[in-house]
């Protein structure tokens, strides 16, 4: 679905990526880690398409992303649903209206996915919550919120950029779950994350890669995990 093949990727004469190659294909599960600063947020830009390679090969949905018009980014975007690490939710919308509101901006909110959005708040534990406002949330509310609206468009992919962040380890614990049973379903899950006690306890789950960026370039995460 997303292959990266010695992809590059330079801000003006700095080069932050280089030498990049991976392949993310369907039921997948990967983590991405390194520290702040390493381009974790600008890999994952360049999964979903909001940044292009400077060099190398990055294809996308058989696609090579450096080719792609604006209306195939555009369709090609519907098939990830990407969680941000600081989820921004329009304040006067209730959390049920955030969470519909990609189909509602496609005009492809029908009547079986009203249906389907209500087994979706069910699923994240937030049926209690769908009339709240989103400054009413938790951040524990807002990060499965996130996630729900991530999914709802039911991608092939999931991105999920440090998505326990500011978590108890609790809470952290039950967004990973829904995760994984994403995955079990089989999308495929990428998620960034700086928290080792997180991949740890989620590879005991799945079969996860782990990915480490340094110096700009990708490693296979060793035993040390």
């Amino acid at each position: 679905m997303i292959e990266f093949s010695g992809t590059r990727f330079s801000y003006g004469q700095d080069t932050i990526l280089s030498d990049l190659n991976l392949s993310i294909t369907p039921g997948s599960f990967h983590f991405l880690t390194g520290p702040s600063g390493a381009g974790k947020t600008t890999f994952l830009k360049l999964c979903y398409m909001a940044l292009t390679p400077t060099g190398g090969g990055l294809t996308v949905f058989g696609k090579e992303a450096a080719m792609l018009t604006r209306d195939d980014i555009a369709r090609f975007r519907r098939k990830i649903g990407v969680m941000h690490q600081n989820c921004q939710f329009l304040d006067h919308l209730s959390v049920e209206d955030n969470i519909a509101l990609p189909l509602r901006v496609q005009d492809k909110f029908t009547e079986s996915r009203a249906t389907d959005l209500a087994d979706l708040m069910d699923w994240v534990g937030l049926s209690h919550r769908a009339a709240a406002l989103p400054p009413e949330l938790s951040g524990g509310e807002r990060q499965r919120a996130a996630l729900a609206r991530a999914v709802m468009i039911s991608p092939d992919v999931i991105i999920a950029d440090e998505p326990t962040g500011n978590l108890d380890w609790d809470m952290a614990q039950r967004v990973l779950t829904l995760l994984v049973e994403l995955n079990r379903m089989g999308k495929a899950v990428l998620i960034a994350t700086h928290d080792l006690n997180i991949i740890r306890s989620v590879k005991g789950q799945v079969n996860a890669r782990v990915l480490r960026l340094k110096s700009g370039q990708l490693q296979l995460a060793g035993s040390d995990l």
